[in-house]
């Protein structure tokens, strides 16, 4: 199944123009938003003209980014057809998750407190998430909640860490991220957020690290209890 008519609807219309590095940057964060959230459910087949079209720029950018999800496990290519949005096992996911909390927590509670200073910019990013969660704006939760993250776990000073909690999250999905339950885990995820802040200010990383596990289990469950449906959609397509 080819998403041409579809695309338009899940990219959210063209993008600002800007050099090219942050096009290409900006076109794989959108791209891997339908992906992980299940827009763009397994089985689905990206088109890069259609998708340069949706988007308003050329197919360079678009095939670059394609390229770079196949390299991250998230599409594979198909020989005159496009890429297509590989499934992902219920295992797949639930190894992907233990990892993660594994190494989030580990990153938390190594946080250099110095590097963290006062909280203000992980405070903004907080504020931000609320605001895109109270507007009901998927994309700008979701990618002020990734930068949220990453920055948080940056200040345990470890780039390699950083690259593989990194890299785990962009290949966990989000399935459900706008059903009831996926919009209440909304909700708590804003809470938690601030929370993590308040504990670091205090310098309490061992409460912190025990509320990221907590944090990232919450949205395990959401995703569990959505991944049979997108097990059964992708089934239909095939």
């Amino acid at each position: 199944m080819h998403l041409d008519n579809g695309i338009l609807h899940l990219v959210g219309g063209t993008l600002p123009e800007r050099p090219d590095a942050n096009l290409r940057t900006t076109v794989v964060q959108r791209i891997r938003l339908e992906i992980v959230s299940g827009k763009a459910g397994p089985g689905m087949v990206l088109s890069v003209p259609a998708l340069a079209k949706a988007l308003g720029v050329s197919t360079t950018p678009v095939r670059e980014a394609l390229l770079e999800l196949v390299r991250n496990g998230l599409l594979e290519p198909m020989k005159n057809r496009g890429f297509r949005v590989l499934p992902v096992s219920a295992d797949d996911l639930n190894d992907l998750a233990r990892m993660r909390v594994h190494l989030e927590a580990l990153a938390v509670s190594s946080i250099q407190l110095e590097r963290f200073g006062d909280g203000t910019r992980l405070r903004g990013l907080a504020q931000a998430i609320a605001d895109a969660a109270r507007q009901g704006d998927v994309q700008g939760y979701v990618t002020n909640d990734r930068t949220f993250h990453y920055e948080l776990i940056s200040l345990a000073g470890s780039r390699y860490l950083t690259e593989m909690i990194m890299y785990l999250r962009d290949n966990m999905r989000i399935y459900g991220l706008e059903s009831e339950v996926g919009r209440v885990q909304q909700r708590r995820s804003v809470d938690e957020h601030f929370e993590l802040v308040d504990l670091l200010s205090r310098g309490e990383r061992a409460g912190a690290a025990e509320l990221i596990s907590q944090h990232i289990r919450g949205w395990v469950s959401v995703v569990s209890s959505n991944a049979p449906l997108m097990r059964d959609e992708a089934k239909a397509r095939e």
